[in-house]
């Protein structure tokens, strides 16, 4: 295999990361930074050894590349990709896709129209951990699938992050964190055909929802459920756990392991999340994809429907009804908690 040059569309926090996957593969190399932040690029290319760029103009102008990761907010996306893929460039683009079913499609249709290679980002989905999981469960360790249930909850502190901006990331956590577990649920259970979210209190005062619960049902009626914030951690050590006929896989950051029931011991089968090793991965089989080795593990397809399941996410946050229980406040023999500002901050 040649090894591919790439360039890097955007120097924020997720371009450091593969900084570091690049630095461990062989079968590709970063030749050029590309950030509206020159200063931004000239420090990553610097760190680097590469040259730098302020616009995806001057880049293509400028520079001999094969591929690029873009690595900019979502809403620009669709712009920049279509502008890479048009020039003939392969392009893995960083999660979502878009920030909408239409831009999404406009996406694919473009790679399409290119003949190059369009992937979306999704580092679990090449997690081996997750990979293994996914194999043990398609093997019948646990029977049926009845239940898949994740989490990706971390305190953050979002006030000053383009992420809390939906002008700019396209909503909240719903569509970053949920990119991540609407992929990975899919990943699983195949189609998803149904979707309800309930949305918790917003507690950072944003603009946008900072902690939600989502449901769905896949084709054969298998729930999937996933909680996402970034207001609260649930202190999990797993972050997927599969629920079937015959046991219970259990995914984690640390360990993984599964046990059939009946049985007193779990089988470990792997040493938690390795997001270099994802990220390595991921590189490596879009670099296949791009010889002709390799198949893509996450298709554009798979980019798309992401969207459309997070588009759909959305609609029914906004529709979610709840029904009145009809108990009031003076009927309760125990009064609630209640909790003042003052100890809350204590």
């Amino acid at each position: 295999m040649k090894k591919k040059r790439f360039a890097i569309v955007g120097a924020g926090a997720i371009a450091r990361a593969y900084e570091t996957a690049f630095a461990s593969i062989e079968s590709a190399e970063i030749v050029a930074v590309c950030d509206v932040e020159i200063a931004a690029a000239k420090e990553y290319a610097r760190r680097v050894g590469c040259a730098a760029y302020p616009t995806t103009r001057h880049l293509l102008a400028g520079a001999e590349f094969d591929a690029a990761v873009v690595c900019t907010p979502p809403v620009s996306h669709e712009s920049i990709t279509c502008e890479l893929l048009t020039s003939g460039k392969h392009v893995l683009c960083e999660k979502p896709l878009a920030v909408s079913v239409e831009a999404a499609q406009r996406m694919v249709a473009t790679a399409r129209r290119s003949g190059a290679i369009l992937t979306m980002a999704s580092k679990f989905r090449y997690a081996a951990d997750v990979r293994k999981a996914r194999e043990l469960l398609a093997g019948g360790a646990i029977g049926e699938l009845v239940f898949a249930e994740n989490a990706f909850t971390s305190h953050v502190d979002m006030r000053n992050r383009w992420n809390s901006n939906a002008a700019v990331s396209g909503g909240g956590v719903l569509i970053d964190n949920g990119t991540h577990a609407v992929d990975v649920l899919r990943y699983f259970l195949g189609n998803l055909c149904d979707i309800q979210v309930v949305e918790g209190r917003r507690m950072q005062g944003l603009a946008v929802e900072d902690t939600v619960r989502l449901f769905v049902h896949n084709d054969d009626g298998v729930v999937g459920t996933s909680d996402l914030s970034w207001s609260i951690d649930k202190e999990l050590e797993t972050f997927l756990r599969l629920y079937g006929s015959l046991g219970t896989i259990l995914v984690g950051w640390r360990e993984s392991r599964f046990r059939r029931r009946g049985q007193s011991d779990w089988h470990v089968f792997g040493s938690g999340y390795n997001k270099i090793q994802a990220f390595r991965d991921q590189l490596d089989n879009f670099c296949g994809a791009i010889d002709g080795t390799d198949s893509l593990v996450v298709t554009a397809e798979d980019g798309l429907a992401s969207v459309k399941v997070i588009q759909a996410a959305y609609a029914a946050l906004e529709r979610a009804r709840w029904e009145r229980i009809g108990t009031h406040l003076e009927d309760l023999e125990i009064a609630p908690l209640r909790i003042t500002r003052e100890a809350a901050a204590s």
